[in-house]
């Protein structure tokens, strides 16, 4: 942030895209062309006037101390957030000094800042002032315990279709094809368990998946199983495992756990969507805690999350843990100052150290498909027709799962590495490493992958 003497980088910004076609578009406005009028405030905020296909320039600001991260207005018709407008303004203030000047803020910019922080003032003060609940606890008791014998019926017979399965043949799923798994989900939604209905859905894709598919759908079956019958026994379950399943069949709980207040830097952000939802990850590491956190945002398919903290950030603030053994997931709480880039980034462990992190996260979250974790001093490495990250100060190496390898990211990261050690955090799983965000040996600004 300014108040810091610091501005965002061009990757920092582009970034904040909600997709390829607005980085695209957005960069060719990082210019100060068709751009007037454009200035910022110590407090936060950046505006202009640019100039389009209209008689009227469109008229764009941007808070960049909203606790959320930057909030965007624009009178272009645009229904993307931000638009290419926001993210050339963005991109023209991180550049030169002197381009983006300080300055007042012009009336139509002031007003809807002042109007935004004015709200937020507001729903502190309603927040710290409490409010009494307009829901009856008693009432809520028996709608919680009427979802919860939905959900046990739907769980005892998803254990029947499975055992259903195993009874006919693996080969008989393939020739049922996708209807057989589409129905088994929506009987699964109607006994208002999402989470089980996400992963039927998984199954059904399997069989089309190429060679060994048996062998990976009766893990998953098993999986399954096994979240089926922590359900069905989860009086017998310690409260963190019980929480988990909880969590995964579908149950949202709240972010109860006591705040911690922490240096938080942003190691990786991206997105993935599917008809109905997108779904929004950021990667935290806390500065003086060691710890890792996940938050996550949800926008309508086809619109980005609100929340949006680039790569390289650091925001003094507290978040709050959601309940289960395990489980990385937080809430943001109060935020302290504005988000601003450091030189900070995370420490490094071996391969074999990443390894045992992950098979330490299953024993507390069996379902875990991957756990975050920070490479120190790997070098990516040519495995035949696929890439691994290879221990520079060891002889072991962990293979980049698939999708991975896919991604225009793997070449940066080859590219940073030269054949040289560098840090890498990412999600390890059973599939492999996906590697999401990485930094140079010595001194450097770190390189997203994702």
């Amino acid at each position: 942030m300014t108040q810091q003497g610091v501005r965002w980088t061009a990757d920092q910004v582009l970034a904040l895209a909600p997709d390829a076609a607005s980085r695209k578009a957005g960069s060719k406005l990082g210019a100060a062309g068709p751009w007037s009028e454009a200035g910022s405030s110590d407090e936060g905020t950046v505006w202009g006037l640019c100039r389009g296909s209209g008689s009227k320039p469109y008229r764009t600001v941007i808070d960049i101390a909203d606790s959320t991260g930057p909030a965007y207005k624009c009178s272009c018709p645009s229904r993307k957030f931000p638009c290419k407008h926001a993210l050339g303004l963005l991109l023209l203030w991180a550049g030169e000094d002197g381009t983006v000047p300080r300055g007042q803020a012009p009336d139509w910019a002031g007003e809807w800042i002042e109007g935004r922080r004015k709200c937020a003032d507001d729903k502190r003060a309603a927040s710290a002032a409490g409010s009494p609940s307009s829901g009856d606890p008693e009432a809520a008791r028996r709608r919680a315990e009427r979802r919860a014998e939905k959900i046990t019926a739907g769980a005892a017979e998803l254990e029947q279709r499975l055992a259903d399965l195993l009874r006919g043949g693996l080969a008989a799923a393939e020739q049922a094809g996708y209807g057989l798994w589409e129905e088994t989900a929506a009987r699964m939604v109607d006994a208002q368990a999402p989470g089980l209905a996400g992963r039927v859905r998984e199954l059904g894709a399997i069989p089309s998946s190429g060679p060994g598919w048996p062998v990976r759908l009766l893990e998953e079956c098993a999986l399954l199983h096994l979240l089926d019958q922590g359900w069905l026994r989860r009086e017998r379950l310690p409260d963190g495992l019980a929480a988990t399943v909880r969590s995964r069949i579908g149950l949202s709980g709240s972010a109860d756990g006591p705040p911690v207040r922490d240096h938080w830097l942003v190691l990786a952000q991206y997105d993935t969507a599917d008809s109905r939802l997108t779904t929004r990850r950021i990667w935290l590491h806390g500065a003086e805690s060691g710890r890792t956190a996940l938050l996550l945002s949800y926008g309508a398919a086809g619109r980005a999350p609100e929340l949006a903290l680039p790569v390289g950030l650091a925001l003094d603030a507290e978040v709050s843990a959601y309940p289960g053994a395990g489980q990385l997931r937080v809430a943001l709480g109060e935020q302290f100052t504005p988000p601003a880039p450091v030189p900070l980034r995370p420490p490094g462990v071996s391969v074999a150290r990443a390894a045992a992190q992950y098979g330490e996260a299953l024993r507390d979250d069996p379902w875990l498909d991957s756990h975050p974790v920070t490479l120190g001093r790997v070098i990516p490495t040519p495995d035949g027709d696929s890439w691994q990250l290879a221990d520079a100060d060891g002889e072991l190496a962990l293979p980049l799962t698939p999708a991975a390898q896919s991604r225009s990211g793997l070449w940066r990261l080859v590219a940073l590495s030269g054949g040289t050690p560098v840090t890498v955090f990412g999600e390890c799983g059973h599939r492999g490493f996906t590697p999401l965000t990485a930094w140079p040996e010595g001194p450097g600004e770190a390189v997203t992958l994702c």
